[in-house]
This record gives C-alpha cells, structure tokens and sequence, in this order.
C-alpha cells in the first residue's frame, strides 16, 4: 500500500489515497494502530483515507492512533487538500471534502513557482454550542443551554470549562498557569474520559496572550497530546469570544506552529487558515 506522511502544524497523519489504492473498509481501524506506532510502524496521530465521493470532490475517512474514528480534523483536511491538488487528482484550488461533520470547504495556496499548495483555509462551519449536541452531561446543564465557564471537578481539582463541538466535541479551558508547564498526561486523560463526556472529548488548555493572540496545549480523544488540533484551535477561539476574553480574529500559537482563526460576527461560520507540509512518501505492506 502506497502511502504519503503528511503534517498541519506537527499534527501528523498518514494518507492514503484509495482512487488509487485498494485497503479493505474491516482492516481499516487496524491499520490505524499498527502503522501509527511511532515504534513499530510509520508514527502519526492517526490514518486518513481520502476516498471518491458523490456529494462532493472527495471523502475524509479519518481513524485515530487507537483505531477509533473521527469525525472531523482541521490539520488534517487542509493536508488532503494538498494532497489531492499536489497529486493532480483535481485543478480546483476550491474544493469540498465530505467528513463525518458533513461538507467543508476549501481554498487552497498554490506556490505558483512549485505548483503545490503550501496553505489553506477551510470554512468549518458554525459552532455546536447546545450541551446535548456537543454532547456533555452536567447536573443542572439544560440539553439546549450552553456551557461557558461551568465549574467542575475532575480528579479532586476544580475547572472552570467551555464545551464547543466542530464536528468533534471540545473542553476548553483558560488557565492562569504556563499551559508549557501543564502536566497534561495526567489531567488530559482525566477529561477525555470524565463521565460528563459520554462520547470522550478533546482537551485544550489556553493562555491568553492577548486579545488576538492565545497560546494552547491539546490533550486529543484517541491519540493523546498532540503537537496542534485545528478543530480545537477553532473551538478555543469560539470560547474566548463567549468569554469575551479574544477577538473574534486570533491567532493561537501551537506546540507545533500558528493558527489564525477567523469567527463569524454571529457565530457563524469558523474559518481557519494554516499550512500543509509533504514529510515523505513510501510503500507498507498490509
């Protein structure tokens, strides 16, 4: 099986291409743990398949380290945004790309000098801010109210948490101390896992820099920290404007690089923009 490592700001995943490449549907999510074994296989956050669609230019189908399935990956769809222009699969530099969180939109940065895209900017979409929807379960939290700053104890320390789904469910919480100095293997477990998340949660902890710049760690569902999440770049930016603490335009420094992250005056539509890096491609057997 033919493969490309690709990266979103060090959010690193391996993709296949199956227009190209035949990989049974059952081996999939058992793919996704061997080969993204950064020991014993390639090493990434997870596998994409980026397959033929009917509604839409192509299809994300994303499984994290554990085998797990993802609905939505904002490193990653900008990364199968260059990988189908880069390979010729399309000449659009808009293109749309069916995920688990519906259709998202793309518009690619083409370096005119190499024909290859180097950035993108996809339209997440708007925010899920109803606790049912996103979904998170807290005593005296309505299925239609949103979570802002809602305290809560998790693992005997208490957490003041807003809950934004971008396809894919969010904790983000703003915190005084160095998120550099966060033990997040500890805490990052404990709330990806807490009972006030009935499908797990991705984690972000956030420094507020200033109005328009944040600093941010992620604890992601299924694959543990990792150097940058688009999804939760965006939701932190909706929860600071919730919180009234950012702008509704910021950028947020990342473990693995930057994000600019534009919100819609109504919350709206999310818009983030970022690169797309080619580490390497190869062949595996299956």
């Amino acid at each position: 099986m033919r493969f490309t490592k690709m990266h979103g700001c060090g959010n690193d995943y391996i993709y296949v291409c199956t227009v190209t490449e035949t990989v049974p549907e059952e081996i999939r999510p058992g793919l996704a743990v061997r080969l993204s074994d950064r020991h014993k296989g390639i090493g990434s956050d997870g596998i994409i398949f980026i397959n033929p669609a009917d509604n839409a230019d192509f299809e994300m189908e994303m499984y994290n380290a554990d085998g797990s399935r993802s609905q939505m990956c904002g490193n990653g769809i900008r990364c199968v945004g260059k990988y189908v222009y880069d390979h010729r699969l399309t000449d659009k530099t808009d293109v749309e790309i069916l995920t688990g969180a519906g259709v998202k939109r793309l518009s690619l940065k083409v370096d005119i000098n190499e024909n290859e895209v180097v950035e993108a900017t996809v339209d997440m979409g708007a925010p899920i801010l109803e606790a049912a929807k996103i979904p998170v379960d807290i005593d005296g939290v309505k299925g239609d109210d949103r979570v802002v700053s809602i305290p809560v104890d998790i693992n005997g320390r208490e957490y003041n948490i807003t809950c934004v789904s971008m396809g894919n469910p969010h904790c983000v919480i703003f915190m005084d101390e160095d998120v550099n100095s966060l033990k997040i293997e500890e805490i990052g477990p404990a709330i990806e896992h807490s009972v006030i998340f009935p499908e797990k949660v991705n984690a972000e902890f956030i420094n507020i820099v200033d109005r328009a710049h944040l600093r941010m760690r992620v604890w992601e569902r299924g694959s543990g920290e990792t150097l940058a999440c688009g999804t939760g770049a965006c939701a932190s930016a909706v929860a600071g404007v919730l919180n009234g603490v950012s702008d509704r335009e910021v950028d947020i420094k990342l473990l693995g690089g930057e994000l600019h992250i534009r919100c819609d005056e109504n919350l709206g539509p999310v818009y983030m923009t970022g690169p797309a890096v080619t580490v390497f491609e190869g062949e595996v057997e299956i």
